[in-house]
């Protein structure tokens, strides 16, 4: 079958919350895969709300794969539950069993060709693994990857509902300004922030500062607004505070930059097609603000650049993250500078 997406399983869960019956819209067995392993955590969350929603002490186990053999994993999915309509266990690290013809594998198999009714097996593969064929055709596959830079604002509203957090616009826009769309680093920051205020008030920008460590204006965005703009000292300024906030380091900046240029040299070269908005969105490269205020934001900074110094800053770009990469005494703050500083606009142009 199909795999799901995460909206598709929780609208399916639903169908089995109560006054419904639980088992109605519940499958034996489920498989969650693709690379965002916050997700796959929500998903098991919602399953066992579903599945298992009381006597979880007693009726949820969770186990690696790695560990298991095929005695204990027999033992684990036919274990009647206790005092409870069902049991669920979640196995993670499945990727490691690999194709091989070993017997947990092969037991595997045989238990999903007649799984236990009164058992949830929850099968987890770790982010960056393929997904084994042979698993999804036996399960119900779920396909957790990264969310599009549109829906992270209404993830986290919906994360910070969960830990009773409010949070005003302002702190939102400063969160996402300076963390991303990497919803570990935001689910981290979410529970700081949760701490901190709890539902005594909402989280305001100025907590957010206080506790991720970012100013308004500071941000690795703003860092490179600034620096593909042209405007090299104020990018060079902005390398220090923006390298000392917390999760940052030269190579996400360059990166970042990398993404800003691929997208900006696109922009300069189908500037005068009218189709360059469309084919931009149409990419949709992972990491970035919403798409189509990013494409607009290409398209605008292209004509700061002609098609040669695009293919100059993006050999530029590419030498600084080899250096980065490889350097056996890292110095990011003067290899990013050196960078932004390169990226200045010719006399003759700012003239």
């Amino acid at each position: 079958m199909p795999a799901l997406t995460l909206d598709a399983l929780l609208r399916s869960l639903k169908k089995s919350a109560p006054p419904a019956p639980r088992s109605g819209a519940l499958d034996p067995a489920y498989l969650l895969y693709g690379d965002e392993d916050v997700l796959k955590d929500e998903a098991i969350r919602a399953l066992l709300d579903a599945g298992v929603p009381e006597g979880r002490d007693f009726n949820v186990d969770t186990r690696y794969a790695p560990d298991l053999t095929p005695e204990s994993f027999h033992a684990l999915v036919n274990t009647p539950p206790m005092l409870a309509e069902r049991r669920a266990v979640v196995i993670r690290g499945v990727e490691q069993l690999g194709k091989r013809k070993t017997k947990f594998r092969e037991g595997l198999i045989g238990y999903l060709a007649a799984p236990n009714p009164s058992t949830l097996l929850v099968l987890v593969v770790t982010a960056g693994e393929d997904a084994d064929a042979e698993l999804v055709r036996h399960t119900t596959p779920v396909l957790l990857a990264p969310l599009s830079a549109e829906r992270v604002p209404r993830w986290i509203q919906h994360q910070a509902t969960r830990l009773g957090l409010t949070l005003e616009p302002d702190a939102v826009a400063l969160l996402l300004d300076s963390v991303g769309s990497d919803l570990g680093v935001l689910a981290r920051e979410l529970e700081k922030l949760a701490a901190l205020t709890g539902e005594t008030r909402p989280a305001t920008a100025a907590d957010v500062t206080g506790l991720v460590g970012v100013r308004r204006g500071e941000t690795v965005y703003d860092l490179v607004d600034a620096a593909l703009q042209r405007q090299a000292a104020r990018a060079a300024q902005l390398v220090e505070p923006v390298l000392e906030q917390a999760g940052m380091n030269g190579v996400r900046i360059v990166s970042l930059l990398g993404t800003h240029l691929v997208g900006m040299a696109v922009a300069r070269a189908e500037r005068d097609r009218g189709t360059v908005l469309r084919h931009l969105v149409a990419t949709r490269p992972y990491g970035l603000r919403n798409y189509k205020e990013e494409a607009a934001h290409w398209c605008e900074w292209s004509a700061y650049w002609t098609a040669p110094e695009l293919s100059g800053a993006l050999r530029a770009a590419l030498a600084a993250d080899t250096a980065l990469k490889t350097a056996t005494v890292s110095d990011d703050r003067g290899i990013v500078t050196q960078l932004v500083l390169g990226f200045a606009a010719p006399k003759r142009d700012a003239a």
